[in-house]
């Protein structure tokens, strides 16, 4: 009888262990729960007159060598249409607030130099003016978003350049535009009055600024056919008292979204680590503080949700992404950095918070597109390659405008020191067609996750995916070797009817696909 009830009382401990190591990470997706669309726009991204991002990174000028078309890098160009980019932010970024437009329309060989004091103290000839940048978004696609300077630039200043870019009629701007060889207005819907005004914007309290908002916004006017949706210079990360303050003092129906900026920094601001040399515990602590910008989010969502609960005002994300030291001896005031499959989990488990945000989150900008903190794409005089951080986005691309879905998620942990992190970061939707996209990012440098995934809500026929991983967290690509990190086809799964077997590698991001 002893011996009966020790066996019984083994098996029971075998179930229980096997039955929660199968719990232990597990995934239930519901796919008929969802009524939250993610915009597209939270998939955008963001180019400045900074370094090499406009200058050899997007505009080389029609009398390069370097392939070009009508003066844009033609690989470049083709690689954003690739990805299918939904929106681009221009010209900064704290560039914006020391940037006057009309010194960048008109013949270029008699537009006015100024010196970028924030970047560099390099010298701007501005050749890529509004023009440049107008016809370089409508050529790869992407609906144009740019910031006005409040800094150090003017009420009518702001509102001649709407008025350049928007009005049909007959009026001083509008002529001057097709003096330029511009005959329809372009009829640019993003605006955003001023950039970081808390900072390099101006230095300005929130009190200030909501003044200096209404009154630009005021005359930031609507012509016909085009109808601004005006974006307030938001918070810099943790300062929920300038949102507070500018959610009270600014009328709702006179901007359409605020903006927030937040940067994922491994050390400090003085010392902040480098791109592609650090061990485990930095690898972890990236991430660590990469994943807060959900609380970030959460917080700043309560406190607009006292002044706006029907969420009609927008968090915009305009910049995020990781910052490290520049590489060695490039400009410090360049901000190039390598990208590594570190950035790539950063961007993957960013972009699966931002889904989760949907309802509040209107739009978010990677910072930045090209050569510049964490781009999707560097490049040399005459050579260019994708990133780790491209290939995340363009393995999200089934999120774009899709249903957010409910899920349940119960993964491992992996520590680091005294802390401790899920294995495994998850968002989920649903396209127009009925598919069921499941992004999952494993940030276990070491380990394969075996996910368990129920499917409810959908009749399960069929599944694909793709992925991308690397042998080491701090793999990346080069001009040597462009494929170290790449985006390749994933085959070890299992469906059976509900129930859907993953074996998730170490260190990956992956996109499934249900139908």
């Amino acid at each position: 009888m002893k011996t009966q009830n020790l066996k019984g009382m083994m098996l029971i401990t075998v179930m229980f262990v096997t039955f929660f190591a199968h719990a232990q990470n597990r995934l239930i997706v519901n796919a008929d729960q969802g009524n939250i669309t993610i915009n597209k726009h939270i998939y955008g991204h963001f180019a400045e007159h900074l370094g090499r991002c406009i200058y050899g990174g997007i505009w080389v000028g029609p009398d390069s060598d370097i392939p070009n078309e009508d003066g844009y890098r033609k690989d470049v160009m083709q690689a954003l249409i690739d990805l299918e980019i939904p929106n681009l932010r221009w010209p900064g970024g704290c560039f914006a607030d020391e940037y006057h437009w009309t010194d960048g329309i008109g013949d270029p060989a008699d537009r006015p130099k100024m010196v970028n004091t924030h970047w560099g103290g390099v010298t701007e000839d501005n050749s890529f003016g509004t023009h440049e940048f107008m016809n370089f978004v409508e050529k790869i696609g992407t609906e144009p978003y740019i910031t006005g300077n409040v800094g150090s630039g003017s009420v009518e200043e702001m509102s001649k350049w709407i008025e350049y870019i928007n009005f049909d009629g007959v009026s001083p701007m509008a002529d001057l535009r097709r003096k330029n060889g511009q005959d329809k207005p372009w009829g640019i819907k993003y605006w955003g009055v001023g950039n970081e005004s808390w900072g390099c914007g101006g230095n300005m309290t929130p009190e200030y600024y909501a003044n200096e908002y209404r009154r630009y916004a005021t005359f930031a006017r609507n012509y016909e056919g085009s109808k601004l949706y005006k974006i307030a210079g938001g918070a810099n990360d943790w300062d929920l008292n300038w949102t507070d303050v500018l959610m009270k003092n600014i009328p709702l129906n006179m901007m359409d979204g605020l903006s927030l900026h937040y940067y994922t920094v491994t050390g400090t601001w003085e010392n902040k680590g480098k791109a592609t040399e650090f061990d485990k515990q930095e690898y972890l602590e990236t991430l660590r503080k990469a994943a807060r910008v959900d609380e970030l989010l959460t917080k700043h969502s309560t406190i607009m949700d006292k002044y706006d609960p029907n969420k009609r005002v927008g968090i915009i994300l305009d910049e995020w992404g990781t910052w490290f030291q520049v590489e060695p001896g490039t400009n410090p005031g360049f901000l190039y950095q390598q990208n590594t499959m570190r950035d790539a989990q950063v961007a993957a488990i960013s972009l699966n918070i931002f889904n989760k945000h949907a309802a509040r989150l209107h739009m978010a900008n990677l910072a930045q597109t090209v050569n510049v903190l964490q781009a999707v794409i560097l490049t040399n005089e005459t050579d260019m390659i994708l990133t780790p951080t491209y290939h995340v986005f363009d393995l999200y691309k089934p999120h774009k405008d899709a249903t957010l879905l409910s899920h349940d998620l119960k993964s491992e942990e992996v520590s680091f020191g005294k802390e401790k992190m899920e294995s495994l970061h998850v968002s989920t939707s649903k396209s127009e067609d009925g598919t069921v996209n499941i992004s999952i990012a494993n940030i276990n440098p070491d380990k394969k996750i075996d996910l368990d995934v129920v499917l409810r809500g959908i009749d399960a026929k069929s599944v694909t995916a793709q992925f991308i991983t690397a042998p080491a967290v701090n793999s990346h690509n080069t001009f040597e070797n462009k494929n170290v990190v790449k985006k390749a086809e994933f085959k070890d799964f299992k469906l059976n009817k509900d129930n859907l077997k993953i074996a998730v590698p170490a260190n990956s991001v992956m996109m499934v696909r249900v139908k």
